[in-house]
């Protein structure tokens, strides 16, 4: 056993004694997902912590100090300057410190624990009218405690500025494990009967009193110049004038100087009325002149980008995905807000008109949907992601991507920055906070190369010089983390540095919270988390990365859009968990440790990553909601088979993944061995095939229905395309089939019929790629004889995988050739139908449960959207995954998870149905939908069978 092994096995049975049943992990599984933020930075925790209490946080701070190992304070992990990541035991906040603990509504104010999601409190204030004001474009996935500990700002910090102008009061532990409130007017001890508590305090609080006292024209000259001076430590809260509120003193310093478990807020009231207005520019210069031009209309909102943010975004989420802009190379979205609507729309109509006549604008308007506003701020909200990979394939990284200036000085600043990119022979795709001066960039550095890492260490220490020379901050609310620290010294002087010591050792003598951050700095290129690695021989050829799976894992730059739950599918079981290591992130990190090959050194056979995949449905829902793409089914898919390659593979495998083969030959005798599976045996037989027994077996359709079904709805004259009657469809619904024929030729689509293909999807989900191989080869030579029809499939699984899985799996022209053919059966009706065609009467209401495949490879083609189109008044979408996803809820471990992940949105639907009629035209869905319903009588439709029409679904509840 190594020193550093005994180490921590005293460090975590010391945890143990002071707090029982305070959970602590250790190893590669637990802590390489924490080994990250969305920064450039690895660092490899010993252990990570998961406080339930304060006591639980005392514990491990004292714990920590006695044995001299470091604590890092952590809530989303979203930190894109190094801020979260530490090398002794990380504090995990979010799991469960997450409580909002009071609303003062006549106050105006809320007290949080660390670990609330910030969309998590203004949730709750919206009910009484109130906001918390900054609000970063992480918002549906960072805490409170990491805005404080980055003093964060957002796209409304034009008018609400900085968390340090919010905060009344911060509940903290110290270094040396004492519980304190920090407020307007100084420290005091959190539980003023413990003496010694108390006499600590004092001493800490008179040790801040005269490190003021010694720096008082230093810190009024040096610090708070500019609004968005975020870099170092703000200590002008301190001087007299302004009360010592060590409260706001303690914002910005990065988790330090003490544990915040606690913070009172204040709250601001909700906007009664406002509007959104798009200017267009030629570029990000030009619209940086107008600025303080918008800026005297006193706006909510000033918020700029470029168009390779644009460009990226339509091409992961469709051309339909990104509408309102007008031309342009360069675009602001100004926000206004007021009291009433009339006068918020005169001024941005006045706004527009004094815009205009300075004729640098290449067109503007206002946006008045609310629907294309949403869309608008994802946009920007997800820029960070969209910036990192390109449509191009580029990969871009910060590392300076957060300076700022006065608004006066954007233009000139910006204008400099980018003659400074050219002379380095770099790009940067440039967005942020315009109306604060603030400039967001991420800059295609090659950190994984010692050549690469010397140009990026002289950019940014040019950089530096750059933005003091223009009066302006390192950082403008990331923080200064490792990123930045280290070039503290371009921008304050020797004795502001000394300041800088003295603040953090009266706080943390030892150096142990978060040390190597902001005082006695890390060197900005050291624990980088990029490096030159062998190219991986994988079965798939992930042709939209350079490097093969590495480059594909890689596309997790760490922004955790998959830790929230605002918009979008992804990522079910970290909704259902709230795991790290459950999320697309944590997942994407173990599968970079393993091909990094230190703290996993199995590769392939690791059982670490293995299990950080296991409760990873297979949604794919990451490939289309993720900014940068992560498709983890892929990834899953390529590891399962690695994993098992020469080994006996779990029994599920078997039974679900050859379950197109099974299928097949009961159809020949689909009524005995129907009844074989509803009586004991077959619960037997789904025990020995690692089946769940909680279900029911979907009943075996036989052949001739199949037949009878298509013969039934066979149409005279030539097919103007190919029906591809997947195996699902064949084996469980023939109904489906028959009713989609009839469906497209009612709408000018006649089809033929093709069966006896397979797609190959259940051995992609259960990672048997050769087997997978062959029966996708078969089928794509059967389907590319010549034949240019559209192929339309009513699975939508199984039209993904033709339209995605086939061609890059195969890499084969063919493939391609059938893969563009391919067609959801509800774009098949948006982009082949008649113009002409009008279904049969429709109910006017429907709940609508999406497949997750659809939903991410066939962007733009959405069944919500059709129906709507084709009359439904009430389209009740459960947006996320239903749950069962495949083979996953039928598999016996998963059953739980697949439950967990049908309460977030379809169960409270099917619970509250109200006689409408539940349309899935994914049969995994129908198939949850089913079990949810138990014995009540509901059904969920195909698509095909609610327009079908031989039928009359207007009356009645399915």
């Amino acid at each position: 056993m190594t020193t550093a092994t005994r180490d921590l096995a005293g460090l975590t049975d010391r945890i143990a004694e002071i707090a029982p049943g305070l959970r602590v992990e250790t190893g590669p599984g637990a802590t390489g997902p924490y080994a990250y933020d969305a920064s450039n930075y690895r660092v490899m925790p010993r252990a990570v912590a998961f406080p339930r209490t304060v006591d639980d946080v005392v514990a491990v701070v004292r714990a920590c100090r006695e044995a001299g190992i470091p604590v890092t304070a952590r809530g989303g992990g979203t930190s894109m300057a190094g801020n979260a990541v530490g090398l002794g035991v990380v504090l995990d906040f979010s799991r469960y410190m997450n409580r909002i603990l009071d609303i003062d509504v006549e106050a105006r104010t809320a007290r949080v624990e660390a670990g609330v999601v910030l969309d998590a409190l203004r949730g709750a204030t919206a009910l009484h009218g109130l906001d918390f004001g900054p609000d970063p474009s992480s918002h549906s996935r960072c805490t409170l405690g990491g805005m404080i500990g980055n003093d964060a700002c957002g796209n409304r910090s034009v008018r609400d500025g900085r968390t340090s102008g919010h905060v009344e009061a911060l509940e903290i532990v110290t270094a040396d494990g004492v519980r304190a409130v920090a407020d307007h007017g100084g420290l005091r001890a959190a539980e003023p009967g413990d003496a010694e508590a108390v006499r600590r305090v004092a001493r800490l609080e008179a040790g801040l009193k005269r490190l003021v006292e010694d720096n008082l024209a230093l810190i009024r000259t040096e610090l708070g110049r500019i609004p968005r001076q975020v870099s170092g430590f703000q200590l002008q809260h301190l001087l007299p004038e302004n009360g010592f509120d060590l409260a706001r003193a303690l914002v910005g310093t990065e988790g330090t100087c003490a544990v915040v478990t606690a913070a009172t807020v204040r709250l601001v009231a909700t906007a009664q009325a406002s509007t959104l207005l798009t200017l267009g520019y030629k570029d990000v210069v030009e619209a940086a002149e107008d600025v303080p031009e918008i800026l005297r209309f006193s706006p909510s909102a000033v918020e700029g980008m470029d168009e390779a943010i644009v460009a990226t975004m339509r091409a992961r989420r469709g051309p339909d995905s990104v509408t309102g802009l007008p031309e342009g190379s360069a675009w602001l979205y100004v926000e206004l807000e007021g009291d009433d609507q009339a006068a918020v729309s005169a001024r941005a109509a006045e706004l527009l008109e004094a815009l205009r006549a300075r004729g640098r604008m290449t067109g503007g308007r206002v946006v008045e949907s609310p629907a294309e506003r949403r869309s608008l701020w994802r946009v920007r909200e997800d820029g960070a992601g969209l910036a990192a990979r390109l449509v191009d394939g580029g990969e871009s990284w910060p590392g300076w991507e957060d300076a700022a200036v006065a608004p006066e000085n954007l233009a000139a600043y910006l204008r400099d920055f980018r003659k400074l990119l050219a002379s380095h022979d770099l790009t940067g795709v440039l967005y942020g906070h315009f109306g604060a001066g603030c400039v967001h960039v991420r800059i295609d550095f090659d950190p994984a190369t010692e050549a690469g890492r010397a140009v990026m260490r002289r950019f940014v220490t040019e950089a530096a010089a750059l933005v003091v020379g223009h009066g302006g901050t390192l950082s403008g609310e990331h923080g200064d983390g490792r990123a930045r620290s280290e070039l503290l010294e371009v921008m304050y002087s020797h004795r502001m540095i000394a300041a800088f010591t003295g603040f953090k050792k009266v706080f943390d003598p030892d150096g142990l919270l978060n040390p190597g951050v902001i005082v006695d700095p890390a060197p900005l290129d050291a624990d980088l988390a990029l490096r030159e690695l062998p190219l991986v021989e994988t079965t798939f050829g992930f042709p939209h990365d350079e490097d093969g799976f590495a480059g594909a894992v890689r596309r997790c730059v760490g922004v955790g859009r998959c830790r929230s739950d605002a918009g979008g599918v992804m990522c079910p079981s970290y909704r259902a968990t709230g795991e790290e290591n459950a999320s697309t992130r944590g997942r994407a990190r173990m599968l970079q440790e393993m091909v990094r090959g230190e703290a996993i050194e199995d590769g392939w056979r690791s059982t670490e990553v293995k299990d950080a995949l296991d409760l990873c449905l297979s949604c794919k829902a990451c490939s289309s909601d993720c900014p940068v793409g992560v498709d983890m089914a892929t990834y899953k898919a390529e590891f399962l088979h690695q994993h098992y390659k020469g080994r006996l593979r779990p029994r599920s495998h078997y039974s679900l993944g050859w379950l197109p083969r099974t299928s097949a030959l009961a159809g020949y005798a689909a009524r005995p061995i129907n009844a074989l599976l509803r009586g004991p045996l077959g619960r037997l037989l789904a025990r020995l095939g690692g089946v769940t027994t909680k279900r029911t077996i979907p009943a075996f359709a036989s052949r001739r229905a199949l037949r009878r079904t298509l013969r039934a709805a066979k149409t005279p004259g030539p097919a103007k395309a190919v029906l591809f009657v997947d195996s699902f469809t064949r084996a469980f619904r023939p109904e489906v089939a028959g009713a989609a024929s009839r469906v497209l030729a009612d709408a000018g689509v006649p089809c033929a019929p093709r069966e006896g293909l397979c797609c190959g999807l259940t051995w992609v989900s259960t990672g048997q790629l050769n087997v997978a191989r062959k029966i996708m080869a078969r089928t794509v030579a059967a389907l590319d004889d010549g034949d240019d029809r559209p192929i339309i499939v009513a699975e939508p699984s199984c039209a993904a995988a033709l339209k995605r899985d086939v061609p890059e799996l195969l890499g084969t022209e063919a493939a391609q050739r059938v893969a563009s053919r391919v067609h959801t059966f509800t774009g098949a009706l948006a982009d082949l139908a008649d113009q002409d065609w009008s279904p049969p009467p429709l109910p006017e209401n429907v709940v609508l449960q999406t497949h997750c495949h659809e939903y991410a490879t066939f962007k733009g083609r959405r069944p919500a959207d059709l129906l709507r189109r084709l009359g439904v008044r009430g389209v009740d979408e459960a947006e996320g995954c239903c749950g069962l996803a495949g083979n996953f809820g039928f598999e016996a471990e998963h059953y739980d998870t697949s439950m967990a992940v049908a309460d977030l949105a379809l169960k409270p639907r099917i619970d509250h149905l109200d006689g409408r009629t539940v349309v899935a035209d994914g049969f995994s869905c129908a198939t949850q939908i089913d079990h949810l319903a138990g014995d009540r009588d509901i059904r969920a439709l195909h698509l095909a069978e609610l327009l079908d029409p031989a039928a009359d679904h207007t009356g009645e509840t399915s």
